[in-house]
């Protein structure tokens, strides 16, 4: 059934949409189809879902040969046809030679990664294409965008080809109104000859007359001559006197004649001046045109130096990121080293400090006795754990200070390098600020965490500068009981119970500090793998956009490709059209005649 219609639908010229949904066709609906399509001349739009012609192969390779030689087809629909990869194979090859498709929908067939790599090429060559949708094909998404960014490119090139097609429309007409106005004038040429020829006639006949009544007047002229010749005797006595008067009139003459020469040398010295002036600035103008000729290419070339700066400088920062990156580790190796050197002296000083509890508590058992043995035993274990103290200070204030002087020398070469960049990309990329603005939104949010981390390690610091002060302190009490001691001998085992009471309270509160220090060591451990963590969701986040960019570049080197061959395109008809104008008016009436003349 769908062999016949379709046979008898070859012929027509007046359906121009055709749906075929859910026939069940097999190869010869699919044969029959290549030849409607190669012969049908009206239809415009194809609606073949739900019929499984890709499960044919050779009718449906007789189907996309009779595609390939359609020129007239806008929309086809080919959803749910069962359609492989070797079938979207030869859609492409028919695509390639396909000129008027504009919409295909090929979603929900078996096409996968080789079919889809097969449509994509085909659309190199084919640019009237304006719609594929591939979804439910099991295509991968660079294929689906590439596929998209080619239809997008298609759009834009019918675009433009509309509106030069619109231009040569309007080109046309005008020169069809030219021809028009050069006709009418040609018909106002000819009107205006016919009058004159008429005018010339007239003043022949007018001419004639006026010679008749001439020679009538001769006639009477003639006998007034012989009457006047002698009153000539009469006048010669006369001229004789006149050309003295002539003479002297003849004086004036030539006095006027030379002011008339001097007047038109004049007049020739200043057109002379004129045109002088006016070549002088053809060739200012000339001159200038060279020199603008002239800086557009050193522009250019100033261009492309800044663009090998920018990219020079991006490897820079490149590695000044590697470079900073090795110095937060070596940082951070140090900070660990430093923090490892604390917990051993820390422990150190436990020990001693359970020491001297033991030493103390032995020392009030037998304080009776040996009181004054005690007491130098406790001022020399005093000063040693002080030097010991004073040591691991010094060594811990070392580490800080060259920890902050990297840091700062790190920040300032990481500023340095950013102004610079900045500076320099400033002028060249300011229609991308605002996708930089997002990058240097996150990275403000990144120094920001930084500074808070900084904030953390600086309230950490003074933490243990308000320790120190503390042991301070206690060594000043401590001294202060020493004087007691010396001064009142009879009251020492009640102080020497006090200073165990105040002990107790100190390691007590050493103990709770010691664990609100181990407490800020677990947040500075959280907030550096926060800092990682922020540090790889940048660089990912930088990487994306540098793709981004670069693809960015490549459409706009396409388009700029493309707006170029259509200048080429229309500078060419433009030649054409005037060359065909300056025929047409060499080859008129009105260029003949001007010719003649």
């Amino acid at each position: 059934g769908v062999k016949l219609l379709l046979h008898g639908l070859c012929s027509n010229t007046a359906v121009k949409s055709l749906d075929l949904k859910g026939n069940n066709l097999r190869t010869v609906g699919a044969e029959a189809l290549g030849k409607l399509l190669r012969q049908n001349k009206s239809i415009r739009s194809l609606i073949l879902e739900w019929n499984s012609l890709g499960v044919w192969e050779e009718g449906f390779s007789f189907f996309c040969q009779g595609l390939a030689a359609n020129k007239f087809l806008q929309r086809l629909d080919l959803r749910n046809n069962q359609i492989n990869h070797l079938g979207a194979a030869e859609l492409a090859m028919a695509l390639k030679q396909n000129t008027s498709l504009q919409e295909l929908d090929l979603r929900w067939n078996n096409i996968g990664l080789l079919g889809g790599r097969a449509l994509l090429n085909c659309l190199q060559s084919n640019r009237t294409l304006k719609r594929l949708e591939l979804a439910g094909n099991n295509v991968p998404s660079d294929i689906l965008k590439a596929v998209e960014q080619a239809m997008d490119h298609n759009q834009d090139r019918q675009t433009i080809l509309r509106e030069t097609q619109n231009q040569a429309y309007i080109l046309n007409k005008e020169v069809l109104s030219l021809k028009d106005e050069k006709t009418k004038q040609f018909l106002d040429l000819m009107d205006t000859i016919d009058k004159q020829k008429e005018e010339i006639a007239r003043s022949g006949r007018m001419s004639a007359a006026r010679v008749s009544q001439l020679q009538e007047a001769l006639d009477e002229q003639h006998s007034i001559m012989n009457s006047l010749k002698a009153k000539l005797q009469m006048t010669e006595a006369a001229l004789a006197l006149s050309e003295q008067k002539v003479h002297n009139l003849g004086e004036l003459l030539n006095a006027t004649k030379q002011e008339q020469t001097s007047m038109a040398e004049r007049h020739f010295m200043e057109l002379q001046q004129q045109k002088q002036e006016g070549a002088d600035r053809e060739g200012k103008l000339l001159r200038d045109l060279s020199a603008a000729s002239d800086k557009n290419l050193l522009l250019r070339n100033q261009v492309d130096e800044l663009e090998k700066k920018c990219k020079i400088q991006q490897d820079q920062l490149f590695q000044v990121k590697q470079d900073l990156t090795n110095t937060t580790a070596e940082l951070k190796l140090r900070a660990v080293q430093a923090e490892e050197r604390l917990e051993m002296e820390k422990r150190r000083f436990k020990q001693s400090l359970e020491d001297i509890e033991s030493l103390r508590l032995k020392e009030v058992d037998h304080m009776a006795q040996h009181m004054e043995a005690s007491e130098r035993s406790m001022q020399d274990r005093i000063q040693r754990l002080e030097a010991i103290r004073i040591a691991l200070e010094e060594e811990l204030s070392q580490v800080k200070a060259a920890a902050l002087t990297e840091r700062g020398q790190a920040e300032e070469e990481l500023i340095k390098v950013r102004n610079q960049a900045r500076l320099e990309e400033q002028q060249r990329l300011e229609h991308l600020e605002e996708k930089l603005r997002l990058m240097t939104e996150s990275r403000d949010e990144a120094q920001k965490c930084c500074l808070k981390q900084k904030q953390m390690v600086t309230e950490a610091q003074a933490k243990a500068n308000q320790l120190s002060l503390h042991a301070d302190g206690l060594r000043r009490r401590i001294e202060e009981l020493q004087q007691d001691l010396n001064s009142k001998e009879e009251e020492k085992v009640t102080e020497v119970n006090k200073v165990k009471v105040e002990l107790q309270e100190q390691i007590g509160h050493l103990q709770a500090e010691r664990t609100a220090q181990e407490g800020l060591k677990e947040k500075i451990a959280a907030l550096e793998r926060q800092l990682k963590a922020l540090s790889s969701n940048h660089r990912e986040a930088l990487l994306d956009k540098e793709g981004e960019i670069s693809l960015l570049l490549e459409k706009l080197r396409m388009k700029e490709a493309d707006i170029s061959r259509m200048r080429e395109e229309e500078a060419q008809r433009a030649s054409f059209l005037q060359n065909a104008i300056m025929a047409y008016v060499q080859g008129s009436p009105l260029g003949t005649h001007s010719s003649r003349k």
